[in-house]
């Protein structure tokens, strides 16, 4: 029987859609998007958590823990900085800004 659920549609971030406030679901997006980046340029250059860890100078079970989704201990600078360890080029642009509205963390990866 299809139409006994109720069906709501999402929005483009998931923490906003689980209740999170405006300025912490757009943080969270931004250090999921990061940590995404990280995993996937560790894959890529085939590094072990420990090499990565290493070059990030942090220790594995903080890196692994990131890498599963535990981002509540690292700031946004600390995942660019360890991005940057990684070989990968980091920008932060500032764009103009809208009249009278909230501006937006966005990570375009």
């Amino acid at each position: 029987m299809t139409g006994d659920i109720p069906v709501k549609a999402g929005s483009q971030n998931i923490f906003r859609d689980l209740g999170f406030s405006e300025a912490e679901a757009e943080e969270a997006l931004a250090k999921s998007e990061l940590i995404s980046a990280i995993a996937k340029t560790i894959a890529h250059r085939k590094l072990t958590q420990l090499e990565a860890a290493k070059l990030c100078r942090t220790d594995q079970p903080t890196l692994s823990k990131v890498l599963r989704g535990r981002m509540e201990s690292v700031t946004i600078d600390k995942l660019a900085t360890w991005l940057t360890a990684l070989g990968r080029t980091v920008e932060i642009r500032i764009r103009p800004e809208m009249a009278e509205a909230p501006g937006h963390l966005v990570v375009d990866g």
